[in-house]
């Protein structure tokens, strides 16, 4: 007679227990998919707001290391009474004496607008405006001219313009040689200039030399923007020095900005709006969780035959609660590879529709995985308790 002792139930591989979870997922196949699509969904939206914002993350810091971190704009603040100050006409010409300034250019504001013709009502200004510029300007904001040439000593005393990108594309202007309205008098265009990252301003402005802003304009020739380009070493040094140099009667009324720093402020900014995004995505993944909780607790209560019937035969609890948690874990693998990947892709045609480099982080990815294992077996753990405690005759009988 057989010592009942020497009795064990037989154990399952890792191997049998995917097997066995994966045919009780494959009995079931529209469920699996649907109840898969919330984890997806969840992943997927995870995985494409962190790819897109690394991608365009990516192209900020391009642009930066194109543009460089060592251009400074140096503008008039306000008095001591809240009034608008200015800058002394020999600011640019000072500021060209600190050593380690490379280039300084300098714009005046002219207070005129520029129309297309001169059939455009005055109120009409599209947001442009016309500023005296120094001939040294593009060499501070290292801007390329795309069409025609910069002003020279000749056209600079002439009724010559130079249009920003932004204004030139406002104005209708795509070659040189068209002319524009500025304060009753047409003005030639001798040149369109390429985008200008850190001064937009530039972008959208008519510019035209000082000594035709004094001319034609009656402008007095103090200018409200001087842009400079220093040692990338002696940044921080000029800027010390930048106000008290710019105007030495009063450096309080001196404002010194640093234009890398708006995108840098954009950066971050994207970064807060992306962990808003995450948290939108978090919440899908919840949703598809509490689903795939759902799904097997219906295959527990509709399964309980088959349950009594693996019981029966010599299953252990252990078993059966293994085979359940498996099938969870199946589950939302399932939804979670497929989100990653339609993530990825979703990031990569973004990426190709906006120009950026597309950029999908391996962390972001593994996380989206390990996220989608942690749901799996939160998701599973009830239904295979409940699996695992059912009784196998009452489980035969129902």
């Amino acid at each position: 007679m057989t010592d009942r002792r020497t009795l064990r139930p037989g154990r399952l591989s890792w191997g049998d227990q995917v097997r066995v979870g994966a045919a009780g997922l494959r009995a079931r196949p529209t469920r699996v998919i649907l109840s898969a699509l919330g984890i997806a969904i969840g992943i997927a939206t995870m995985v494409a707001v962190v790819g897109i914002s690394a991608s365009s993350k990516a192209r900020l810091l391009a642009e930066l290391d194109e543009l460089g971190t060592n251009l400074l704009r140096v503008t008039p603040g306000q008095s001591l009474f809240g009034e608008q100050a200015t800058l002394p006409v020999e600011s640019p010409a000072m500021i060209r004496r600190i050593g380690p300034i490379l280039a300084a250019g300098s714009t005046g504001d002219t207070g005129q607008p520029v129309f297309r013709s001169d059939r455009i009502p005055a109120t009409k200004t599209s947001g442009l405006a016309v500023r005296a510029a120094s001939l040294d300007l593009l060499e501070a904001l290292e801007t390329p001219v795309r069409h025609g040439a910069w002003l020279n000593q000749a056209t600079a005393a002439q009724r010559a313009v130079v249009l920003g990108s932004v204004a030139a594309e406002r104005l209708g202007v795509r070659e040189t040689g068209q002319q524009v309205w500025i304060n009753g008098q047409w003005w030639t265009v001798t040149g369109i200039l390429a985008a200008s990252p850190l001064a937009p301003e530039i972008e959208r402005s008519a510019l035209i030399g000082y000594p035709a802003a004094a001319t034609y304009l009656r402008h007095e020739g103090d200018p409200s923007t001087i842009y400079t380009r220093s040692v990338e070493s002696a940044v921080t040094a000029v800027r010390e020095v930048l106000a008290r140099t710019a105007n030495p009667e009063h450096p309080e009324e001196v404002d010194v900005s640093r234009p890398s720093d708006a995108l840098e402020a954009k950066a971050a900014a994207d970064s807060a709006f992306t962990n808003v995004l995450l948290g939108i995505g978090a919440v899908a993944l919840l949703v598809g969780g509490v689903g795939v909780a759902n799904t097997m607790v219906i295959s527990v209560l509709e399964r309980r035959r088959e349950i009594g019937l693996r019981r029966s035969l010599g299953a252990t609890r252990g078993q059966v609660r293994g085979q359940f948690l498996t099938e969870s874990l199946l589950l939302s693998g399932l939804g979670g590879v497929a989100g990653a990947l339609l993530g990825a892709l979703v990031t990569v045609g973004y990426a190709t529709w906006r120009d950026l480099p597309a950029v999908v982080p391996t962390w972001a990815l593994g996380g989206g995985l390990g996220a989608t294992l942690l749901v799996g077996t939160v998701a599973g753990i009830y239904p295979a308790m409940r699996a695992a405690r059912m009784s196998p005759t009452l489980a035969l009988s129902a």
